[in-house]
């Protein structure tokens, strides 16, 4: 079974614009590199800058206040409804999704992404929906893959590609895997990409009538917590063999390019190489589980054994089956240390070179 967006014309009126959104995402490395970056960018410079930095639901972000401490602009924790300005730094905060809706910030508690919230892909794909090609989309370091689908969303609606090396990055999974399916336009050193945002961010573009797929405006409209089964979902693709990690609800095929990713009915979404990431925690589980109820059977008949015993009883049978179950327990404790279920250390990068 096959899938087709129809298309609609979604118009920009504009004559000429300059590239005015700039947004950044990072991982693992990144509260050391984002303050390099932001160093060298100027008071006077033309853009808003959203940044999504990788970060725990419930830990305390002051990546804002060394941002806002290491270079002339401003930066602070963006606050929902507030509008974009040029010349500031708008930081995502813990367990909220970033946003550009219109020229306004939106933080939303959507489903997360590839296990994320807030999520670069999020970010990105709002962006390139409603500003186009006035966006500048980076990818700087981090494990796995977010940020290849939105900064992909980016160069599909005529915005701007840049990629830290990988060679410079301290973790080089997120900026290869980004550029094995975008054709970035710059593959540039941090020192390097402030003189390039300089330069981008003052030249003066023709906005054009660009045609756009639906899918883009469907899964912005989910990420902006509407209805995911009302917003058809389960037409962005083909259904899928594979379960949402998160929910357990069924999953469709998105693909975009060499790009394939999955997104569940309830809105939760997956990058490949994220799902792959889930299998192993997830057999682990399922094992220590199956261990766990078999060690409880096995208690539970051993007293029965007892009981009978005492009362005279023949407790034969549930010893013979209590030895049974513990033969079987031994089989399973084994399994929850066979090394398939130990994930090597270059996995992540496994996963992206294969």
């Amino acid at each position: 079974m096959s899938f087709c967006w129809a298309t609609f014309v979604h118009v920009e009126v504009y004559n000429l614009a300059h590239r005015d959104i700039v947004v950044i995402g990072a991982s693992l490395g990144g509260v050391e590199t984002l303050p390099q970056l932001v160093a060298s960018l100027p008071a006077d410079f033309p853009a808003a800058v959203l940044i999504v930095q990788h970060m725990a639901a419930d830990a305390p972000s002051f990546l804002a206040e060394r941002l806002n401490a290491a270079g002339p602009l401003p930066a602070g924790p963006a606050n929902t409804s507030e509008p974009l300005e040029p010349g500031r730094i708008y930081v995502a905060v813990p367990d909220r999704h970033l946003m550009i809706e219109g020229d306004m910030i939106r933080l939303t508690h959507g489903p997360r992404e590839s296990h994320a919230r807030p999520s670069i892909d999020v970010l990105f794909r709002s962006a390139a929906y409603y500003a186009g090609p006035r966006v500048i989309g980076i990818v700087l370091t981090g494990m796995l893959d977010d940020g290849t689908a939105g900064l992909w969303a980016i160069k599909d609606r005529g915005g701007i590609a840049i990629v830290q090396s990988p060679d410079q990055a301290p973790y080089p999974a997120m900026p290869r895997n980004a550029l094995r399916h975008v054709k970035a336009d710059y593959i540039l050193q941090i020192e390097d990409i402030p003189n390039v945002l300089r330069s981008l961010t003052r030249e003066h573009i023709e906005i054009k009538e660009r045609n756009l797929n639906n899918r883009l405006e469907v899964e912005t409209r989910i990420a902006l917590e509407e209805n995911a089964l009302q917003k058809r979902v389960r037409a962005l693709g083909a259904p899928s063999f594979y379960t949402c990690p998160e929910c357990h609800g069924s999953m469709v095929v998105i693909e975009e390019g060499s790009i394939k990713r999955f997104r569940c009915h309830t809105g939760h979404a997956y990058s490949g190489t994220a799902l792959l990431a889930q299998t192993l925690p997830n057999i682990e589980a399922t094992l220590w589980s199956a261990l766990a109820q078999a060690e409880e059977r096995q208690i539970l008949l051993n007293e029965l054994a007892q009981r009978a015993a005492s009362q005279s009883e023949d407790a034969n049978g549930y010893a013979e089956q209590a030895r049974r179950v513990r033969v079987l327990a031994e089989k399973i404790r084994t399994l929850t240390a066979d090394p398939t279920l130990q994930k090597p250390q270059s996995q992540d990068q496994n996963a992206l070179d294969g």
